[in-house]
């Protein structure tokens, strides 16, 4: 699914990012923890957090993620956004909760990360 799709299933406003829009997003994870985050990466994943700091997007550009959508309205510092367009990851933001935006994302075909708890 395009990240274009997601913007327009979560209702999301692009902060940044716009030549990204295209990108295929196989899997998404949602979290708020970044030593988790750490834990999948790669092309074509999809981070959903309610944490805005400049962390979220050193973590995401370390994992290899392209996009970060910030659940319940919430907004990144400058610094942040400008973090993000430095590091080509895309910005997004929806009012809709972190559950709500997984359960739209699932029931259209997103997948979560499965991550093998033997590692």
């Amino acid at each position: 699914m395009t990240l274009k799709k997601i913007k327009e299933l979560l209702n999301c406003r692009l902060l940044c990012g716009s030549d990204k829009l295209l990108i295929d997003v196989k899997s998404a994870k949602a979290s708020d923890l970044m030593s988790d985050v750490l834990r999948f990466s790669g092309p074509g994943k999809l981070l959903l957090t309610g944490l805005v700091n400049v962390q979220v997007i050193r973590t995401c550009d370390i994992a290899g993620i392209c996009a970060v959508v910030f659940v319940r309205g919430k907004e990144p510092s400058a610094e942040t956004v400008k973090l993000s367009k430095d590091c080509d990851i895309a910005l997004l933001t929806t009012n809709l909760s972190m559950f709500d935006s997984c359960g739209i994302l699932h029931a259209n075909g997103i997948k979560g990360v499965i991550i093998d708890s033997k590692n």
